[in-house]
């Protein structure tokens, strides 16, 4: 901006903002009680400043060594506004570590700006803001007592983004900390940050501090908060800073705690690691061939650098072959090959078709590879590409090792063949129903006759057929409140809140076995079944595969232990194999872990 040349207009412009700034009140509420407990105070600048916004004048007020000058005025606005209106809670006030820290500001100057308009000392938190750095915690830390001996509270906040730091957190002791929008805006749907966030909520729960979810906008950001235990929330769903202290909490944000149901919780879209890994951490620099280079020249590089497994025959920089070094040493290798091929070009011994992959393409992405029919990766490797042109070679040991790494990691917490929940986390998600105390209904999935399908038509075959059971069930739940777990083989475990879930149910058994038969052969479909070996090795006819389902109603008194459902939801699925229906409801009594089998009806 020009006016930041002019020292003369820059102190003339503070001296006007630090007069003309009124103050605009958010509302922090606790989400236990749905009561408004706390205001965060705001400075707003005047509109005769010409439009400039009040992190623009902080900004040229730390260039003149004047903002903690500003900040008073901003503090000193903002508590007489808020004892004017004789409103009720805390309030907090934004100020940053050079307003204890600047030599020309002592200890009684900041009192005398927080008690303004007659405003209680007591009721009064002080926000740290990230603006600037602090290299000295510690420093700040014991000028910060000054203020804490007269009743004042501090509250870290824009913890996860800026300068705020752990640093910080263990030296200041904050009563309070502040969540960043960063974390909370989406916190639902994300796997990550919400890890992040439960661990924050151990790191407060040890130091003694109080959790504040800021920039909340979406309702199911806001009730995950609840679930986690955070006790308080503050953003545009609750309220917008205005002039006037709120009374009530929003009505949207009234019935969004009010809701009955338990979000489910988001799960990462494959390995549960997620790092961004992809085939340019495997390229291997290689020099390549043309086709005008002849099989002596290949002999020599293969010579000059014995590590490589290949080399890529490139043609305008676009790779059009590859020459395996053990296939092409083996044909050289006999008699009178040297002498009739030697000076004839590389592309003799190539391999016309390799697998050619994108720099960009993910790790993940080419277990396809590992399960396809063409496995000469193994021994050829692949050509990696940038936009089509040569960039480097890979090896099939260095893919599978790392794919496989990535599937150990993975299947630790979710499935490595759908990628769904696996045992982990299906139990934890249990856990927090029962925890709850809200009726849910707990469904066991399992296939008829999958081993001989599995048998007769192989493994690849029956991937397909348990991934295509995986996408009906995944596409027949409501996602924000039913759950689907995978827990081994072809077996699956729903969780449902849904009111409809009997429906649910019933579309499942229907499109699975309607679909199930295209994966069958025509004469397999035509005399409806296949001739197999049961368990114990003897031949018999078994029908094509279908799928049962049985489910149990959890109501109150609930079981202590999420396992005890599964074992309910699984003598259920039994159940629906001995009667041969694909859906079967489990009810009766329900006095926890017994229920008796003849209480059992077909649906």
């Amino acid at each position: 901006m020009s006016f930041m040349r002019d020292t003369a207009r820059l102190t003339s412009l503070l001296d006007r903002a630090s007069s003309g700034l009124h103050a605009v009140f958010q509302p922090l509420i606790r989400l236990d009680t749905m009561e408004i407990v706390a205001h965060e105070g705001l400075a707003r600048t005047a509109a005769q400043l010409g439009g400039i916004t009040t992190p623009e004048l902080l900004n040229l007020a730390r260039a003149e060594g004047r903002l903690g000058e500003f900040e008073l005025a901003a503090a000193r606005t903002v508590c007489t506004a808020f004892a004017a209106q004789n409103a009720r809670g805390r309030l907090l006030v934004n100020l940053s570590a050079q307003a204890f820290m600047q030599e020309s500001i002592e200890p009684d100057d900041l009192l005398a700006a927080l008690g303004s308009g007659g405003m209680d000392l007591s009721r009064i938190t002080i926000e740290l803001t990230e603006r600037d750095i602090v290299d000295e915690p510690a420093r700040l830390a014991h000028a910060l007592g000054y203020l804490r001996a007269h009743g004042v509270r501090f509250a870290l906040d824009d913890f996860g983004n800026g300068h705020s730091n752990f640093e910080m957190w263990n030296e200041i002791h904050p009563e309070v900390v502040k969540i960043d929008r960063y974390l909370i805006h989406g916190l639902a749907k994300s796997a990550e940050r919400l890890a992040i966030v439960r661990a924050l909520c151990q790191v407060a729960e040890t130091l003694g501090a109080d959790l504040v979810g800021e920039g909340v906008e979406e309702p199911d950001d806001l009730r995950m908060l609840r679930e986690l235990g955070i006790c308080y929330a503050q953003g545009f769903l609750l309220g917008y800073p205005g002039p006037q202290v709120s009374h009530a909490i929003s009505e949207s944000a009234r019935e969004a705690l009010s809701h009955p149901s338990i979000s489910v919780p988001p799960r990462l879209r494959g390995p549960v690691t997620q790092r961004p890994m992809h085939l340019g951490h495997l390229v291997i620099e290689a020099p390549s061939l043309t086709p005008q280079q002849t099989n002596h020249d290949v002999i020599t590089l293969f010579a000059q650098m014995p590590e490589l497994h290949a080399l890529a025959v490139v043609e305008d920089e676009r790779p059009i072959g590859i020459v395996n070094r053990r296939v092409f040493s083996e044909r050289m290798a006999q008699p009178y090959t040297r002498e009739l091929y030697g000076r004839k070009s590389c592309t003799a011994f190539m391999h016309e078709a390799p697998l050619l992959c994108d720099v960009h393409q993910s790790l993940e992405s080419m277990a396809d590879i590992l399960r396809g029919q063409d496995q000469r990766y193994l021994s050829d490797g692949f050509v990696i590409t940038r936009e089509g042109l040569y960039l480097g070679l890979g090896t099939g040991e260095s893919l599978v090792r790392r794919v496989t790494e990535l599937r150990i990691e993975a299947a630790r917490y979710a499935n490595p063949l759908t990628f769904l929940p696996g045992n982990i986390p299906v139990t934890e998600h249990l856990a927090r129903l029962l925890r709850a105390e809200l009726p849910f209904t707990v469904a066991y999935v399992d296939l008829n006759h999958f081993k001989p399908f599995n048998d007769q038509y192989g493994y690849f075959r029956g991937d397909e057929m348990i991934r295509l059971l995986a996408g009906i069930l995944t596409a027949q739940v409501n996602p924000r409140c039913d759950f689907v777990g995978h827990i081994g083989g072809d077996d699956f475990l729903l969780v449902f809140q849904s009111e409809d879930w009997e429906t649910r149910c019933m579309q499942m058994v229907a499109l699975f076995n309607q679909r199930a038969r295209d994966l069958f052969a025509a004469e397999d479909i035509a005399r409806q079944g296949i001739v197999g070996e049961d368990r114990h090795g003897n031949t018999q006819f078994f029908p094509l595969t279908t799928v049962a389902i049985g489910a149990v109603r959890v109501v109150p008194p609930f079981p202590g232990r999420p396992e005890t459902l599964a074992t309910l939801a699984a003598r259920a699925k039994r159940h629906a194999k001995r009667a041969q229906v694909g859906f079967y409801l489990l009810s009766g009594d329900t006095s926890w872990p017994a229920q008796a089998d003849t209480a059992a009806t077909p649906a």
